[in-house]
């Protein structure tokens, strides 16, 4: 069974009926679980769960410490490719964009790995846009090759492949993906991916699945926040983690919830999603699956990062770009604007302020 059969069981629900139905004594009872079930993450999505962050965030923050304990993983994105050949409303990549398309070469690749390295990072996350011909799995092996002499850990987040091709790129170095969905939500999903090969819904879906069978080591997946309405949003992306992690023991699961950020075109977001309504999302997905990493991107601001840090984080990017060769070329033709433009070692003094440890490499291969 694949996860869209999962997936099929919880797409037609009355969904304003059934948070209607959700009342403060049954989210006071969720809390006093061990273990909570589909329904009471549900629940823990809810308008009437507002009431209770306080107590979630509480037990979100006990459950983080004694999963994780009192450390922060850092990385930061390596762009190597924007051209793209989908046309995604809310990218700016989309390729109807005017703007500078490149790829890096490959001396272009080691500058930048230089550069990254040298803020003592080992944990990057390769970018690139919906390309094959442009970013082919040769050239990313060839990217590979050289990053493996100055990255232990070396995740991709590119254009969905079969399980075969990412076999491929995990005997070449790839440690783990990250693939969004982007939105659960089907109709919508088709509204705005105009034309590409992204907009076959079901080969994305099963796209970290395949990772899964392929043998990576760890798998992050999430919506883009903002094209329908989060809670659903938030809801399947748990769903989602929860069969991974229960079907794929050996793979590390984990979450994001990134938002919807000025990029170059017109869309509008379909869903306003408040700063308060992030933080119930991470709560839910912390009390839910307590094992699972959740990643929180420079696209949230410094404030909103820094109080979120001890609620359920595990990992956090740094000294972020979203340009191709943003490190060493400079910001021109970038995806979207970042929020937290804090450098690798600004944000390490940070969380050592806090009490927590950064990691800046988490392990080696042997």
């Amino acid at each position: 069974m694949s996860f869209y059969q999962e997936y099929l069981k919880y797409r037609d629900l009355d969904w304003n009926e059934l948070f209607q139905s959700i009342q403060g004594q049954q989210i006071e009872g969720i809390l006093q679980k061990e273990r909570i079930n589909i329904f009471d993450f549900l629940a823990l999505l809810s308008p009437a769960a507002e009431n209770y962050l306080e107590a979630m965030a509480q037990k979100a923050h006990q459950l983080t410490l004694q999963n994780f304990g009192k450390t922060i993983l850092l990385f930061t994105p390596m762009y190597l490719s924007n051209y793209c050949i989908n046309q995604c409303a809310y990218c700016g990549f989309n390729a109807k964009n005017k703007l500078p398309r490149k790829k890096l070469t490959l001396e272009e690749v080691e500058k930048e790995a230089q550069i990254i390295a040298a803020t003592g990072l080992k944990h990057i996350l390769v970018v690139t846009g919906e390309a094959p011909k442009k970013a082919s799995l040769d050239y990313l092996k060839s990217c590979l090759t050289i990053l493996k002499e100055y990255f232990t850990c070396i995740g991709i987040e590119i254009y969905p492949l079969s399980r075969d091709e990412y076999q491929e790129l995990i005997v070449a170095g790839v440690d783990g993906l990250t693939i969004y969905q982007e939105t659960y939500n089907e109709e919508i999903y088709d509204e705005i991916h105009l034309r590409g090969p992204k907009k076959n819904y079901s080969f994305r879906l099963d796209a970290p699945e395949r990772a899964c069978q392929a043998g990576i080591r760890s798998v992050n997946i999430g919506a883009l926040l903002g094209l329908a309405p989060w809670r659903q949003e938030v809801f399947f992306t748990g769903l989602h983690a929860n069969y991974l992690q229960n079907k794929y023991l050996d793979t590390e699961i984990s979450l994001s919830p990134p938002r919807i950020r000025p990029h170059l075109g017109a869309f509008q977001p379909k869903d306003i999603i408040s700063d308060q309504n992030i933080v119930q999302a991470i709560l839910a997905f912390r009390l839910f699956l307590p094992r699972a990493g959740i990643t929180l991107s420079t696209r949230e601001g410094t404030a909103l990062r820094d109080n979120l840090l001890p609620l359920g984080i595990t990992k956090m990017s740094a000294g972020s770009t979203t340009a191709v060769g943003g490190h060493s070329q400079g910001e021109d033709g970038e995806q979207f604007a970042i929020s937290d433009e804090r450098n690798v070692q600004e944000m390490v003094e940070n969380i050592f302020r806090r009490g927590y440890q950064p990691i800046l490499q988490d392990w080696r291969p042997i």
